[in-house]
């Protein structure tokens, strides 16, 4: 993952021993509320859901999260989690790192330090677009939108059709929408020929047109 992209193998295998990988079940709790951990996670394999529990019990999905991605509760890096649950979506490994794994280990290394930084700020600007659309744009923009973004980390290393996996409940989720809606807007996106779906898969089939109807805002 590009967090260590620099790392010798030595080094790599030394982390390895100092933070062994824990696994997950589809559905088990990462943390949750009533199990908050200090500590940084980053994922090695599946897939996490971050959610948060509105006051009227529904669930709000803040993001779905892919190899390499790094989260957790760590005021250390600016890395806070607040009220949110994380789950895994299918079966997962993950690293877990203390407060003094991170300040000896990965802030120590200039390396890590400004990878992490920059994927703190990413984050940033993720939530930021993800506001701007909740707040401005219908919701053909916003399915756009979040799909042009899942698609973003395949679009940079594969040709061709990028493949999400995700299903109506999850897109739904990240939406603030509900499922009907977004399934009613997936057919559209469907009937112009811009995407294809199948059990719990989507495969973009136009990316530039995609993108150009995220930016709409009526």
């Amino acid at each position: 993952m590009d967090l260590f992209a620099d790392l010798s193998p030595d080094e790599i295998a030394a982390f390895d021993q100092m933070a062994p990988e824990r696994t997950f079940s589809n559905g088990d709790l990462v943390f949750s509320q009533s199990q908050p951990v200090t500590a940084l996670f980053i994922l090695k394999s599946g897939r996490v859901r971050i959610f948060r529990v509105t006051e009227d019990g529904k669930a709000l999905t803040m993001a779905i999260l892919e190899p390499g991605a790094v989260f957790g509760e760590m005021l250390l890096v600016g890395q806070r989690m607040y009220d949110n649950y994380a789950e895994a979506i299918e079966d997962t490994s993950i690293c877990q790192l203390s407060v003094v794994d991170v300040e000896q280990h990965l802030l120590s290394d200039p390396r890590i330090a400004v990878r992490i930084s920059r994927h703190l700020g990413d984050q940033v600007a993720r939530l930021e677009e993800r506001l701007t659309d909740l707040a401005l744009r219908p919701l053909l923009a916003r399915v756009a939108s979040t799909l042009v973004r899942l698609a973003e980390p395949q679009r940079r290393s594969r040709l061709g059709h990028v493949t999400i996996r995700l299903t109506h409940d999850q897109l739904a989720g990240l939406l603030g929408a509900t499922r009907e809606s977004t399934s009613k807007t997936m057919a559209d996106l469907a009937a112009r020929g811009l995407i294809r779906q199948s059990r719990g898969r989507i495969v973009l089939l136009d990316l530039d047109q995609l993108t150009v109807l995220s930016k709409t805002m009526e």
